[in-house]
């Protein structure tokens, strides 16, 4: 099943996406007893919220709706880094023992359509296309035998980088933190979907123009190892995100580098969890 956040009216709510790609709106009784999407899912609700609104659920076409990110609250939002070897490559980086690892705010989320904001003061915008997960049953020092158990599901994600201001130091917290420069979704794609996740293909295109692509199982550190290792230091929670890399073809490490610019079509396209597509606008707020 699909899964979506989304506002009516300015209003946010949730529901699912149909056979027929109508938004198919969570009923109000239900609504009344999960929030938003996080709740359905630490309730372990989301296949009685596919029941509730394909049955009684408001329907609404795409124009109808805005779309949220997929997540719009995460508890965390980890982002795994230099997790394909395509993309070591090309940094120039060494192996690592361990996945290297950086967190977002959740103010950097945007959803698909949203306009992602460049800042003026800066060229150097950069995108890197994602698989990301959705934990949906919690725990703490989880084996990698049981990672799949503790996911909900799966989205496209964009990593959009301000690389001027990742690279000013050793941390990437700055450049990977901009107001809306992480597009999440379109939706959230259930596990028993996606039997093999390592059999999917990520694709990114910029303007049309293919920038990456290579296969999910091309992953140096696999999500079971992720789901391992970053529970180990931290609890995982229902509805944390967490995003597992970009492959190599980043425009910081072409030669000449290639930047997104106003007026730019970004897409990062995921074997069956659809294509999250976004416009690159300018932030003037502080030119």
């Amino acid at each position: 099943m699909r899964y979506a956040s989304f506002e009516i009216n300015g209003q946010a709510s949730y529901g699912v996406v149909d056979g027929a790609g109508q938004y198919r709106r969570a009923p109000a009784d239900f609504q009344a007893r999960f929030a938003d999407l996080k709740a359905v899912i630490a309730a372990d609700a989301l296949q009685a919220l596919a029941e509730a609104a394909l049955a009684s659920g408001e329907a609404l076409t795409p124009a109808q709706v805005r779309l949220l990110p997929v997540i719009p609250n995460p508890g965390k939002l980890i982002c795994v880094g230099l997790n394909y070897k395509s993309h070591v490559a090309e940094t120039k980086r060494a192996d690592s023992e361990y996945p290297s690892l950086f967190l977002r705010f959740n103010d950097s989320l945007a959803a698909h359509e949203d306009v992602v904001l460049r800042p003026a003061f800066s060229e150097r915008f950069d995108w890197e296309g994602e698989l990301a997960f959705v934990i949906g049953k919690g725990g703490r020092h989880i084996a990698k035998e049981k990672a799949f158990e503790h996911i909900a599901g799966y989205a496209c994600f964009n990593d959009v980088s301000v690389r001027d201001w990742q690279k000013h130091t050793h941390q990437f917290t700055p450049g990977k933190n901009f107001p809306g420069t992480a597009p999440f979704g379109p939706v959230l794609v259930s596990r028993d979907e996606v039997p093999d996740v390592t059999a999917l293909t990520l694709e990114t295109r910029v303007n049309g123009q293919v920038v990456q692509h290579a296969s999910v199982g091309d992953l140096i550190f696999d999500i079971p190892t992720i789901v391992a290792y970053v529970s180990r230091f931290t609890p995982l929670s229902p509805g944390d995100v967490i995003a597992t890399g970009t492959p190599g073809g980043v425009g910081d490490r072409r030669e000449p580098p290639l930047y997104m610019k106003e007026g730019d079509v970004a897409e990062v396209e995921i074997t069956g969890l659809g294509v999250l597509r976004n416009r690159i606008g300018t932030d003037h707020s502080a030119s």
